[in-house]
């Protein structure tokens, strides 16, 4: 069994409206998979409040309520006392330790994890990352269409990168199609769904929905016919009200398309339930 894991930052369920760009004119694929594929999970988790990303994805990624253990909804990067909870029992290792073969397959623009282990500041994911560095992607791998730059077509390096080609939405989801069938389980990570959720710009949230909608439509054929299971949430909502700068407390959608669907939405209720789900999956080969 393989598994594709597409988080999906910023991206919460909501009624139909005028300022809610996800909807199927804009985003069909991804539409879809939320009628037919997928349930509301919550991203709350118990404590007032906004969710932020911190928490959320930490919680996504650990199976710990991590609000609740901060006392609080935490944003941006994760503090040291959220970090040890990352790093000290995450998705990847834990599916290491089942010998599971796991790549992150957003590519980091250095050489060598040593560079990403020297920042100050890091996300969950790369926190988490960091902890099997084996997982890690660089810009070695993206030059060599190994790895997937976070904005899909690469066009936000040209000025650093000049020499790396942009591809489109359909190449890249081919490249991911590719980490995925020599791995277990691959996680993507796509946060301009919430980077265009803070601008209020509409026209702009519904061009990177489009852009993430033709990516996500070329995987879901790719990976339908390899009988690759594609799972996709996010870690609170945001573009879906474009009315409001920040976060809301909407539900997420959790999909799940393909072999072990039903068993692993069946398992999900809340962010909290996302590794566990997980793992069982594995764990029931």
């Amino acid at each position: 069994m393989k598994i594709v894991f597409l988080f999906i930052d910023g991206v919460g369920l909501r009624e139909n409206a005028a300022d809610n760009p996800v909807n199927p004119e804009v985003c069909p694929t991804l539409c879809r998979l939320i009628a037919k594929h997928s349930k509301p999970i919550d991203a709350c988790l118990g404590v007032e409040g906004l969710p932020q990303s911190a928490t959320g994805q930490a919680t996504m990624f650990t199976g710990v309520n991590c609000p609740k253990a901060m006392n609080r909804h935490c944003e941006g990067f994760p503090s040291p006392s959220l970090r040890k909870i990352i790093e000290d029992n995450n998705l990847f290792l834990q599916l290491k330790r089942r010998n599971k073969k796991v790549r992150f397959a957003d590519a980091y623009l250095v050489d060598t994890p040593d560079e990403l282990a020297a920042r100050r500041f890091k996300s969950v994911t790369t926190v988490m990352a960091l902890t099997s560095p084996d997982t890690i992607s660089t810009v070695d791998d993206l030059f060599e269409d190994r790895a997937v730059m976070q904005d899909i077509t690469r066009e936000t390096i040209q000025d650093r990168y000049p020499d790396v080609p942009v591809v489109s939405p359909q190449s890249a989801a081919e490249h991911l199609f590719g980490i995925a069938l020599e791995n277990d389980f691959t996680l993507f990570e796509f946060f301009q769904t919430d980077v265009s959720g803070h601008s209020l710009d509409y026209s702009r949230a519904c061009a990177v929905l489009r852009l993430f909608d033709a990516f996500l439509s070329a995987l879901v054929r790719y990976t339908e016919t390899a009988g690759i299971t594609l799972v996709a949430t996010s870690d609170h909502g945001n573009v879906e009200a474009m009315q409001e700068r920040g976060h809301t407390r909407n539900p997420v959608p959790f999909i799940a398309f393909g072999h072990k669907e039903s068993f692993l939405r069946d398992r999900v209720e809340s962010l909290i339930d996302v590794t566990p789900a997980l793992l069982a999956a594995f764990d029931s080969i």
